[in-house]
């Protein structure tokens, strides 16, 4: 029998609430009858003390600093599995065997051209357009194209659906940074991997050839392994809530585009390279910064220290230390942004006042650093987040809709406004 948690209300009912547990032994007081039964609610503002489902997908301990997808430590799969083949595994929930995963990254290269009408779409985008506009744009433009994607099909023929996403979303983020810098197009290669054919699209052009270095393209591959899901953030809580209404697969991801697009969630490895630029341009001393940070008076943040969730090391962020150490030194990179950031972590991994509060570097803080050295604008850093979550979002989107108790969401709330009042003319009004 499950434990009870005992809920006496201040009007004298009193209610016993089942409490659930988890693989990782954490708790939850299921209040799903709460209103029903007392007609009181919980109030609680961004949801951080409630859990709106139940899910197999990721798990994340912030205390102890442990990531998982499907129950494969992040570790593990950083050093050993590919982009797509953590994909599949988020969507399917099992790692595929070889002729699972041939036919996966068969299907994936396969679907990677997007309709030809779809190119004019780039036509009616201003140049300045922020990458992440034209990217959910395009990305819910897709249900025009898959018009069978909707309701129950979209549901049943997710196998092939998830194919598309996944393909279709790098050539649209190639083509919206081609569009922002006046450059044209460059068509996806089926001959070439995953990462290798977005790096093509990405920096090829039609006067010269472009020579994929094998380290980036690892690099890349590891970034949005690091990605691909972590738990129920903003956007992939936006991807169900938008989901649970039977909107497809398509629009729900292109909700969950638009959530991420957000600065306190998905940009904020763009806000860690303006604060670099912000220092460098005061002269590049560290040490007032530093100092500003520590004053709790100031409103100046270091960008990429500190993490909501993580009460300790970023998982991935250890990861990518590693990495960031090692594509710098074999890029060579001569730019005073990187320097000043290496400086700040030197300082903050160090210094007591960061290590006493945890505030070490996130991994917003390293991709910021590598996407810088190895080409990718700023404008392009969540957009390249965004390609690493779409397995995520995917995988949560299917979890939800097996799931036999998922509702349409329907959050309720706690009214202050004004009580009755009567209709005045407004020839009465003062």
């Amino acid at each position: 029998m499950s434990a009870i948690a005992k809920l006496s209300l201040p009007d004298g009912q009193y209610l016993e609430l089942p409490v659930l547990t988890g693989t990782a032994n954490e708790k939850a007081i299921d209040i799903s009858k709460l209103r029903k039964k007392t007609g009181y609610i919980t109030l609680d503002p961004g949801f951080v003390n409630t859990g709106t489902c139940e899910s197999a997908i990721t798990f994340l301990d912030g205390e102890n600093g442990i990531l998982q997808f499907r129950g494969y430590p992040i570790e593990q799969l950083a050093a050993e599995s590919t982009f797509l083949e953590v994909a599949y595994l988020l969507i399917h929930g099992e790692l595929p065997d070889k002729t699972q995963l041939y036919n996966f990254v068969e299907r994936v290269s396969l679907h990677a051209m997007i309709h030809e009408d779809m190119r004019h779409f780039f036509d009616g985008f201003s140049q300045n357009a922020h990458p992440m506009v034209i990217l959910s744009s395009m990305i819910s433009s897709l249900s025009a194209y898959y018009v069978e994607a909707s309701g129950k099909a979209s549901i049943e023929d997710l196998e092939i659906n998830s194919a598309r996403l996944i393909a279709k979303v790098t050539t649209i983020a190639a083509f919206a940074y081609k569009k922002s810098v006046g450059q044209p197009f460059v068509y996806p290669r089926d001959e070439l991997s995953y990462c290798a054919n977005f790096l093509n699209m990405m920096f090829a052009v039609p006067a010269e050839p472009y020579e994929l270095d094998p380290e980036i393209e690892r690099t890349l591959e590891l970034l949005l392994i690091l990605h691909a899901d972590h738990e129920q953030n903003c956007s992939a809580s936006t991807v169900r809530v938008v989901g649970s209404s039977m909107a497809n697969v398509y629009a729900s991801v292109a909700s969950g585009i638009l959530a991420l697009w957000g600065p306190l969630h998905g940009g904020a490895n763009q806000q860690v390279v303006q604060m670099l630029q912000q220092i460098h341009e005061d002269g590049g001393g560290i040490s007032k910064y530093i100092e500003m940070a520590k004053n709790q008076n100031s409103e100046f943040r270091l960008m990429g220290f500190g993490h909501r969730v993580y009460k300790n090391f970023d998982p991935r962020a250890k990861i990518l230390k590693v990495v960031c150490d090692r594509v710098l030194n074999k890029l060579g990179v001569n730019d005073p942004l990187l320097e000043i950031a290496l400086k700040l972590e030197k300082t903050a991994l160090s210094d007591d006042y960061f290590i006493e509060r945890k505030l070490y570097p996130t991994l917003d803080f390293y991709t910021g650093i590598i996407y810088r050295a190895i080409g990718i604008p700023v404008n392009m850093f969540t957009v390249m987040f965004a390609l690493g979550r779409v397995p995520g979002w995917i995988a949560q989107w299917k979890e939800m809709h097996e799931d036999p108790k998922q509702k349409i969401a329907r959050p309720r709330q706690l009214y202050v406004g004004q009580s009755e009042r009567s209709y005045k003319p407004i020839a009465e009004r003062l």
